[in-house]
């Protein structure tokens, strides 16, 4: 019985003692964990919930805050039901924000997009109306409709939207609401939107529904290339929206022009001589095709008979030739700025083939070199990145660099637990290289000064006795060469060839830019001495050390003496070397001299 309860004693001792070896092995791991990444949070700091804290179950079995209330709203998808609220609660409950940024609010955007309908409502429809007989009694109700419709649109500019714009003064941002008042109250727009509500339709009572009197209205033009800016600063490719807009302006001249040769031709009277409108067919569109013929001096319009004709379709030609050449050098400047990369795009290729060509550069390299620059340029829309980047702030230059690089570069293992901010320092330093297919990117036995970051395509590390056999495919994402980066002696000798397997687009850090920025973080210069340090001793471990199979021997080497035999051994020689022990010493020293 004492046997078993020792036993049983010494069990419970064993299994405990273990219990804690565990426990502590694993604090350590979490330990080690948050020294290399400090961002790693610990299970321990997680608060854990208490079991009295927990609601109480109702007497029907359900929890409390399980109960759906009377004034909750459900709905089912599939298995699951989804809590919502009524679409009018929600747009009673939704709040006007009390200031608007004009720059960046995209709901202001869409807002001045109504604004510039209206104004456009006023600028094509204000001439046709005065000028061609399609305001009727019969349908002066909808005309009037609309007409006070973009009023309400304006006056609801001026009073909820313009007072609330955000402006910068004195380098502040003013959101107040007194104070954005008072800012627009004093501006020129104020003074243009005040005036292009003048209420000239209350002589309607006296002349009539007179067109005329709502010209005022086409006034704000503000609001027109206020959305122009607004607009081409979101849009990927505004140079479109720059030439619908620049068309837009021919096709209004040709439309104002249409409309004063029918108010000519009516004043002299329809088809009393052969140059004025004779009132057959469509009278807007041949008008507008005799204002097309007119302002674009095609030619072969009838001469004008009266004094009345002459002068006027003097004025058509000179105001035709200025109009058709203000727009044709609009047009030209619109089309040049959309296509002014790739104009520089060819003028590079063709300087660099003229420059080939004058040093008789071998065909496969000139076919090489235009392939890089076709897929440069078509894979990025650029031939170098930093020239685009380089008027930004050095602010901006790191949010690019943190949005674009910063998911690759942090998974690094040799950055990782490095200073956050060395590491946006290194993001800046970073360049893009493309490498075309079959392009060594590093060859073997070269000192390496370069660590690679894979952002797209493939990489092959090629070795085997012929250096042609492909080890290992690295993909988007891969990291290679970070250990020559930290290498001291001239560098580290690369131990592969790196082959890009079709186009690949690399990023590249220099050893010479990392020393610069490690100036200024002397405890990650530590940490990455330690790591590389660490990573060359595993790099260069013989395989037999590691387990692996390793060069088959000959003759295996002799085992080493134990240290206890030794110590024996030692003792029996400083005794007089008799026994046993003593002619097995001599035997020793006997075959070390051999073996030496």
């Amino acid at each position: 019985r004492i046997g078993s309860a020792a036993s049983l004693s010494s069990a419970a001792i064993d299994s405990r003692l273990q219990e804690l070896v565990r426990l502590f092995r694993e604090r350590t791991e979490k330990v080690k964990e948050r020294l290399i990444d400090p961002d790693v949070t610990s299970d321990d700091e997680s608060p854990v919930a208490s079991a009295a804290a927990a609601p109480m179950p109702a007497p029907g079995g359900e929890l409390e805050g399980d109960k759906p209330s009377g004034d909750d709203h459900y709905c089912e998808m599939l298995c699951c039901t989804f809590k919502y609220r009524p679409w009018l609660d929600r747009l009673k409950s939704y709040q006007f924000p009390s200031s608007i940024d004009p720059l960046t609010n995209l709901m202001y955007v869409l807002w001045l997009f109504f604004v510039v309908m209206a104004w456009n409502w006023n600028c094509w429809l204000i001439p046709v109306r005065w000028a061609f007989p399609y305001q009727t009694p019969a349908n002066i109700h909808y005309w009037l409709l609309v007409d006070y419709l973009c009023d309400l649109i304006y006056l609801l500019d001026i009073l909820i939207f313009q007072t609330r714009l955000q402006f910068v003064q004195g380098g502040d941002i003013i959101t107040d609401k007194k104070a954005m008042k008072e800012n627009y109250l004093q501006s020129q727009r104020f003074k243009m939107d005040v005036l292009c509500l003048l209420p000239l339709d209350f002589f309607y009572f006296k002349v009539g529904v007179n067109p005329l009197l709502r010209f005022p209205r086409c006034l704000k033009y503000l609001a027109f290339f206020e959305f122009n800016s607004r607009l081409e600063a979101i849009l990927t490719k505004a140079y479109i929206y720059r030439v619908i807009r620049t068309t837009a302006y021919l096709l209004y001249s040709l439309h104002v022009n249409s409309c004063l040769y029918y108010w000519a031709s009516a004043y002299e009277g329809l088809g009393s001589t052969t140059w004025v409108y004779d009132g057959e067919g469509n009278s807007y569109i041949r008008c507008y095709y005799w204002a097309v013929k007119t302002l674009i001096t095609i030619g072969g319009l009838p001469d004008p008979k009266t004094l009345f004709e002459i002068v006027f379709q003097l004025l058509n030609y000179f105001t035709g030739v200025f109009a058709f050449s203000v727009m044709i050098g609009q047009m030209r400047d619109v089309v040049g700025a959309a296509t002014a990369g790739q104009t520089y795009y060819r003028s590079c290729m063709d300087s660099t083939i003229k420059y080939m060509n004058f040093y008789k550069i071998p065909k496969t390299v000139q076919n090489r070199v235009k392939t890089w620059y076709e897929y440069t340029w078509h894979s990025q829309g650029m031939l170098d990145e930093s020239e685009l980047l380089v008027q930004l702030p050095d602010k901006m230059r790191l949010d690019i660099a943190i949005d674009v690089n910063y998911n690759i570069v942090s998974k690094v293992a040799l950055f990782q637990g490095c200073d956050r901010q060395m590491i946006f320092d290194m993001l800046k330093r970073l360049r893009s290289v493309v490498y075309l297919p079959n392009d060594y990117v590093c060859k073997k036995g070269e000192i390496g000064r370069e660590m690679y970051i894979i952002q797209a395509g493939q990489v092959q590390v090629l070795g085997g006795p012929d250096g042609k056999s492909v080890l290992v495919t690295l993909k988007a994402g891969s990291v290679f060469g970070e250990i020559s980066l930290l290498a001291a002696g001239g560098g580290n000798r690369r131990t592969a060839n790196v082959v890009a397997h079709g186009f690949a687009n690399l990023f590249i850090l220099e050893k010479k830019d990392l020393n610069e920025i490690l100036v200024h973080y002397p405890e990650s210069q530590k940490l990455l001495r330690k790591k590389a340090k660490k990573m060359l001793k595993s790099n260069n471990k013989p395989k037999d050390e590691k387990g692996g199979p390793g060069d088959p021997m000959i003759i295996p080497p002799k085992a080493d003496t134990p240290k206890l035999l030794k110590a024996a051994l030692a003792a029996t020689g400083r005794m007089g070397g008799k026994g046993p022990l003593g002619r097995l010493r001599w035997r020793l020293q006997e075959l070390k001299a051999m073996q030496e």
